[in-house]
């Protein structure tokens, strides 16, 4: 059984340390990481995962705040304490926490914690109810209503509450690179893509985006202000919820005013 797990630790050497450590495992695939507890909660919006390996003493929020916020899910991840302070374990047990390793790591609890998780989760897929036989249907082959590897015109796929959605690309009001992940911004939510941001830049060419900078890609008829900012660049607010402000580089602002006409 392969399990998706998360690093949440805001020290960058410690989360190498344990990526380290996690490399001895062939069932443990980590497919993220964050620094804070805001961060971690934008990846488990997105994405499903099977354990989450969480620091105790992080800026804002702990990872004791983050361990409450799961316990209130339907179906959260299992958590596993990798701390350099045993004084916060009764904590752990009050959020379920499986686990409770302590820094300098320890293989062996580490390697018990890991074993625990994936009885855990063998067991309760065990127990999942499969369907009876009046409940399936019949296979069908259906054709692809467009060649495949081709694309669908106007859509982009993201990511969000672990389901993959379909976007129209004039409701992407800009795009940005954060902790080595792509982020999709519309209005009012903001959901995670599986594109880098170049890949997403060849993706949307033809469309109203520009590249504003190494980690921004805009949509400019999303643009509201233009303002002169200094040494020849310029920033620029958007029409979102947060009438977002960004700044552009100066070979862009250059492009960008001949595109308005500025």
């Amino acid at each position: 059984m392969i399990l998706r797990a998360l690093i949440v630790d805001d020290e960058y050497p410690a989360r190498e340390e344990l990526r380290y450590h996690l490399k001895e495992y062939d069932n443990i695939k980590i497919v993220g990481e964050a620094g804070r507890v805001s961060e971690a909660m934008e990846l488990i919006d997105a994405l499903h995962y099977d354990v989450v390996f969480l620091d105790v003493n992080m800026p804002s929020e702990s990872g004791i705040d983050l361990g409450k916020k799961l316990l209130e899910r339907e179906n959260p991840p299992c958590i596993i304490y990798v701390t350099a302070y045993e004084e916060y374990a009764i904590e752990a047990i009050d959020v379920n926490a499986v686990g409770y390793v302590l820094k300098p790591i320890d293989e062996d609890k580490l390697k018990r914690a890991i074993e625990k998780v994936t009885r855990l989760l063998e067991r309760k897929d065990s127990t999942e109810t499969l369907p009876s036989k009046t409940e399936e249907q019949p296979a069908r082959e259906l054709k692809p209503v467009v060649p495949i590897n081709s694309g669908v015109s106007g859509k982009i796929s993201a990511f969000e509450n672990d389901k993959t959605v379909l976007i129209d690309t004039d409701e992407i009001y800009y795009a940005y690179v954060d902790t080595n992940y792509v982020f999709i911004k519309k209005f009012h939510s903001k959901l995670i893509t599986k594109y880098t941001l170049s890949r997403l830049e060849e993706k949307l060419s033809g469309e109203n985006f520009m590249r504003i900078s190494r980690s921004h890609l805009v949509n400019v008829g999303k643009i509201r202000e233009i303002s002169p900012f200094f040494n020849g660049r310029c920033t620029i607010t958007l029409s979102d919820k947060e009438g977002t402000k960004l700044q552009v580089s100066r070979r862009q602002s250059s492009e960008l005013k001949k595109l308005f006409d500025i």
